[in-house]
């Protein structure tokens, strides 16, 4: 096992099994993957071929059954609840398909929670909160609630909430999964606009459509790596 490289996130060997009563489960299966610092990195491929089980992993709300895993070249693969916790609030920012905002606080409140964990004072925490808000085109709806706004909005909403940290990575699983087609391309654009000013992407995503919007495409079936493809600068999918 030599040295990490450049790889914000490396993966070796990872398999998660899953008991339940005689019944075993291979959500994944000796998955090797890297994620360099500034990377768009989808990873698609059938409903239940492991891709949450992925993402719950990257973003330490899960832990490998077994294999190596190391973020920002430190291995967190058998770190304690509260550890992980810790770097998941620094490190990682989360785009769930259903916006998972908070129905009795208010726009800036949903996006300065995470902040709130960190103890840092209220001047910068507000600082934070309005830029964010200003980077998603969502200041405007500083003091409305999640039932005030379209889903499209609270999407922004949510991504302002993952990127107030600054964290190394955002982790957005099916982000355009309760849109329509317009608010979907809204969020797939505001997404690439974040990547080409440096943020590191990991989206799981089952319409090859949004795949397209990564610069590498990795795809998972039965709970393995089966295929990578490099995208194109046209509009084609790459390799089959």
């Amino acid at each position: 096992m030599s040295g990490n490289g450049e790889g914000l996130i490396r993966l070796e060997g990872v398999t998660k099994v899953f008991f339940t009563d005689e019944v075993e489960t291979h959500a994944l299966a000796g998955v090797h993957l890297e994620i360099q610092k500034g990377e768009y990195v989808s990873i698609a491929g059938p409903s239940g071929c492991g891709k949450s089980t992925l993402l719950s992993i990257l973003g330490l709300l899960d832990s490998p059954s077994d294999g190596k895993y190391w973020l920002n070249g430190t291995p967190v693969e058998n770190l304690d609840m509260g550890d992980r916790a810790r770097i998941r609030n620094r490190e990682v920012g989360f785009i769930f398909q259903s916006f998972n905002l908070i129905g009795d606080l208010n726009v800036y409140e949903n996006v300065e929670l995470p902040l709130t964990y960190r103890g840092m004072p209220s001047s910068e925490r507000k600082e934070r909160v309005i830029n964010a808000l200003e980077r998603v085109g969502m200041s405007h709806r500083i003091k409305h609630y999640p039932s005030q706004l379209s889903g499209g909005q609270q999407q922004r909403v949510a991504v302002a909430r993952a990127l107030v940290g600054s964290p190394s990575i955002l982790l957005a699983d099916e982000p355009t999964g309760n849109l329509d087609s317009k608010n979907g391309d809204a969020v797939m654009e505001l997404l690439r606009d974040l990547h080409r000013s440096g943020a590191t992407i990991c989206m799981v995503t089952h319409d090859p459509r949004f795949a397209r919007y990564a610069q590498r495409t990795v795809n998972l079936f039965d709970g393995r790596v089966v295929e990578e493809s490099e995208a194109e600068m046209t509009t084609s999918a790459g390799a089959n």
